[in-house]
């Protein structure tokens, strides 16, 4: 998660661009840096650590200029430093670019880009795009626009981005959105594109978001912009008229549902800086244990409650397929009363989004006491469970407001992903291209899965006076039925049970009829046929099913009652886009029923008593 914050107008650049990094420094503070076109150059000033740093540089050798880019940043691709830090230039210095987002083909553009003679100084796959619009500026007789068009059209991945020239005849930016937010906000006279309404509030309130697919171009005569990079295109114009909170809700209804749309960036934020794709490695620095402990590791104990205890459950299957080696999961509230047996064999991993749930911290301390390793996977920094660890994975989610656990357990899934690879790595094991391609596209896979959000309305429309729900899932997919379930409960106070598909025979099959809607996540391979087998029970029995796949629909044509399409990933990262339509029926169908949503009843974000 990175801030970008840009400006072109009748006033001086660079504080107006300070201002706005720091109501962006949340997104991150790796680095900062800034860039102005001044007397037909670029000047740049960037810094490695927070925002404060960059003021004290410019204190020191200011710049100044009418028009320029600002950006605050959180590490992906390459290591924070004043050499990665944005904005970016080309190799042959007149194009300055900023960025967030994920570019997955980075290493093939690179080596096109390379073989015709452009040089590369950062390890970032930024650098990859800056060079890019800087060649196609040759070939488009300096049209800034028209190079930006060209470009977007090879990119693959997550990103948001703005750039200027030295070759643009007058002022100008020009940006582009494919997933990560960007706004325009207009004043007289004045453009300003920000990557959080939160920059521009002090100084317009006039503003337009992009879509999806969208390049803009900002400049003294005024706006344009082009849907697909291709067909002109009006975004409305918004006013936003928001007090604090709905500024703290980014205009989203609830927390709830911003969180749940923030997780294409939050597992982006939980990648970020940890897997070099090039050399093909995972780097975990904040795991604390080297080498040697960790070959020696014979078992692992994932402890968890609740949300986080389901992430376990999908933990288990990742890591015993990847690492090969066995992986129990407890309930916290029980690990310490079963007498586990643990010895300095056993690493015991915590994960909490708060590190204060009192069940699990007990359960780690149990692990510990025993003569266990541990490590946490945790969201919050210095919480009860990141200190009493030898290490820690963060998730780097950001703040999770609603008491429903949403982004926080996607990227939970993600961690341990890295955890598998990590352990593999360390026991000499080799990291095949697919684990690694998998991974990154993960972001984008899970804003396209976030288009479903209509097609739940309507499904929240139909079902919301429901009184019972069964979820189904096998294999990899069954912790994701608990987890759908489970939201259900939580949100709409409907209840709702998750099951094996495989199960349902044992027992649960006597519930269903007419007034019972199934939901069944029939994605993968093999496994999903065998779902497909358990819809035809359910139907055999006027059962309602609500499909979720990886599948053509058609494929469920006379079996179900709705099919959600959701993107297919790699086998063991699958649940972290086949839970995304469950969060939003879980939501959905708690609006419609008229439940606090972001605080339902009896509920608290964290538990920290017994």
């Amino acid at each position: 998660m990175c801030g970008i914050v840009g400006y072109l107008g009748h006033r001086e650049v660079v504080p107006l661009l300070l201002d706005g990094l720091a109501k962006l420094e949340y997104r991150g503070y790796d680095s900062a840096g800034v860039v102005v076109v001044d007397d037909g150059e670029l000047r740049t000033a960037k810094v490695e650590g927070k925002l404060e740093r960059l003021r004290a540089r410019l204190a020191q050798q200011p710049i100044s200029g009418l028009y320029g880019l600002g950006h605050t940043r959180w590490a992906t691709h390459g290591p924070p430093s004043e050499r990665n830090a944005h904005p970016v230039v080309d190799s042959r210095r007149r194009v300055a670019l900023i960025h967030n987002g994920i570019i997955e083909n980075f290493l093939d553009v690179k080596e096109r880009l390379q073989a015709a003679g452009w040089r590369f100084d950062t390890d970032t796959d930024t650098e990859v795009v800056v060079n890019l619009i800087s060649s196609y500026l040759e070939q488009e007789s300096g049209d800034l626009t028209a190079a930006v068009k060209r470009t977007v059209r090879e990119l693959e991945g997550m990103y948001a981005f703005a750039v200027i020239s030295t070759c643009s005849p007058a002022p100008e930016i020009v940006a582009a959105r494919q997933g990560p937010p960007l706004l325009l906000g207009l004043s007289d006279g004045e453009r300003f594109l920000a990557s959080d309404a939160s920059a521009l509030l002090a100084y317009t309130r006039e503003v337009i978001f992009l879509d999806n697919g969208d390049v803009a171009r900002l400049s003294e005569e005024g706006l344009r912009i082009w849907s697909g990079g291709e067909t002109p295109v009006e975004r409305p114009l918004q006013r936003l008229n928001w007090d604090p909170v709905q500024i703290e809700k980014g205009g989203y209804k609830h927390f709830m549902l911003k969180e749940i749309h923030e997780q294409p960036q939050a597992l982006q934020d939980t990648l970020a800086g940890r897997v070099d794709f090039e050399r093909r490695e995972v780097h975990l620095e904040g795991l604390g244990l080297d080498a040697a402990t960790l070959a020696g590791v014979e078992r692992l104990h994932l402890l968890a409650c609740g949300t986080s205890w389901h992430a376990a459950l999908v933990g288990k299957f990742i890591i015993e397929a990847l690492v090969r080696l066995p992986v129990e999961v407890d309930y916290g509230s029980e690990y310490r009363y079963r007498d586990p047996i643990v010895d300095p064999s056993v690493l015991a991993v915590g994960i909490s989004q708060s590190g204060e749930t009192a069940d699990t911290l007990s359960a780690m301390e149990a692990a510990k006491e025993r003569g266990g390793r541990l490590i946490a996977v945790c969201n919050v920094t210095g919480s009860q469970a990141t200190r009493i660890s030898e290490g820690v994975i963060y998730t780097h989610a950001g703040p999770e407001i609603g008491v429903a656990s949403t982004k926080a357990f996607t990227t939970q899934l993600e961690a341990l992903y890295l955890l598998a690879l990590y352990l593999r790595q360390q026991r000499g094991g080799r990291l095949a291209d697919e684990h690694l391609e998998a991974l990154a596209h993960v972001p984008q896979a899970v804003a396209e899965a976030l288009a479903c959000e209509e097609q739940i309305g309507e499904l929240a429309r139909r079902f919301f006076r429901a009184e019972n729900f069964l979820y189904l899932g096998r294999g990899i997919a069954y912790p994701i039925a608990l987890e759908g379930a489970l939201k259900l409960k939580e949100i709409s106070y409907i209840h709702a049970e998750g099951y094996p598909a495989g199960e349902m025979k044992h027992g649960p099959i006597a519930l269903i009829d007419e007034d019972m809607p199934v939901v069944a996540i029939a994605t993968g391979g093999q496994v999903a046929e065998k779902v497909k087998s358990n819809i035809h029970e359910v139907r055999a029995r006027d059962g309602v099913v609500i499909a979720v796949t990886d599948r053509d629909p058609a494929a469920f044509a006379g079996l179900a009652e709705e099919v959600i399409r959701v993107p297919r990933l790699s086998p063991h990262l699958q649940p972290i886009v086949d839970v995304v339509p469950l969060q939003l029926l879980a939501y959905a169908i708690g609006v419609r029923r008229g439940c606090d949503v972001d605080q339902p009843r009896n509920l608290a974000k964290s538990v920290t008593v017994e």
